[in-house]
């Protein structure tokens, strides 16, 4: 089953000011790993959009033990792109070093974000709605008849997942059985287990690689998915629909994130001032077989 499309929401920030680039048509495309299937997925809608209207995607991925964040931007700046595209990174997390965002700003380089970051920074950014996101998954599962519903999300330093959380607290979710952790199938499969000890029938989670930990935790602990647990992702990433069982998620709408993206990036390059907006696009939910209705009790 699937809920009706995504919705562009666009919400009015600050204006700055922008100027048109004067140096090559290229544009970095910055991402925080390539491990995580939604990274690719991004990287993929960006670069053809931009290789679509004539620009040249340089791909900055970062990896362990490899170039940082702050030092792509350097190299970016050194080499004269018209612009940047972050699909994540720092400006996501409050406890991050964020001086390299307010040298773009400076600069007044074009600069497009993923998702949520933290305020005061005067870049666009496109937004899957978190809230939205959140309530869909709960709803589902509720209306399946789940009452004791996990919640994994992660570090409380992260702007969508705070996001997520406060609307978690606004549908009466049971703070006890809300846990943090990084974003990684095991760290997922970690902070489930508890989970299950407490009693849990469901489990919402803030990314697929958290779901498949979170089913990993439940196969370790004797149990089936849906049968005993059910289990809910986020993004719908590749190959979600080929899992064991197959992922019920909800569905980041990437391409056309990506088309808002790009199209926030040339807006600043076409206009002497252009607005700090967020685009709010609504995701969708869709069901497999990862979830059901809740076991009966025994009688």
């Amino acid at each position: 089953m699937t809920l009706p499309g995504p919705r562009l929401r666009p919400i009015r920030a600050t204006a700055m000011t922008r100027h048109r680039p004067t140096g090559p048509r290229l544009i970095g495309l910055v991402t925080p790993d390539l491990q995580n299937a939604v990274f690719p997925a991004i990287t993929e809608a960006v670069s053809s959009e931009l290789t679509r209207r004539g620009f040249t995607p340089v791909l900055c991925a970062q990896s362990r033990g490899g170039s940082s964040e702050p030092a792509f931007v350097d190299f970016l700046l050194r080499q004269r792109f018209s612009g940047i595209v972050f699909a994540g990174g720092h400006y996501a997390f409050a406890d991050a070093p964020h001086e390299h965002y307010r040298r773009l700003a400076r600069l007044s380089l074009p600069v497009a974000l993923f998702n949520a970051g933290v305020p005061g920074l005067p870049f666009p950014r496109v937004v899957c709605c978190d809230e939205t996101a959140t309530e869909l998954g709960w709803r589902h599962l509720t209306s399946l008849g789940h009452e004791r519903i996990g919640l994994i999300l992660g570090p409380r330093s992260h702007l969508p997942s705070e996001r997520k959380a406060v609307r978690a607290r606004e549908l009466g979710v049971d703070p006890s059985l809300v846990a943090r952790t990084a974003f990684s199938l095991e760290a997922g499969q970690a902070v489930a287990a508890p989970l299950l000890r407490a009693g849990v029938t469901a489990v919402l989670c803030a990314s697929d690689p958290l779901a498949l930990g979170a089913i990993r935790a439940v196969r370790r602990a004797g149990l089936h998915v849906p049968h005993d647990v059910s289990v809910v992702g986020y993004d719908d990433s590749l190959y979600m629909k080929c899992t064991s069982p197959p992922l019920t998620t909800i569905r980041q709408p990437v391409e056309v994130m990506a088309l808002a993206a790009v199209d926030l990036l040339c807006a600043q390059m076409d206009t002497p001032t252009a607005s700090a907006d967020e685009t709010v696009i609504d995701p969708e939910l869709i069901v497999r077989e990862s979830t059901g209705r809740p076991r009966a009790p025994a009688a």
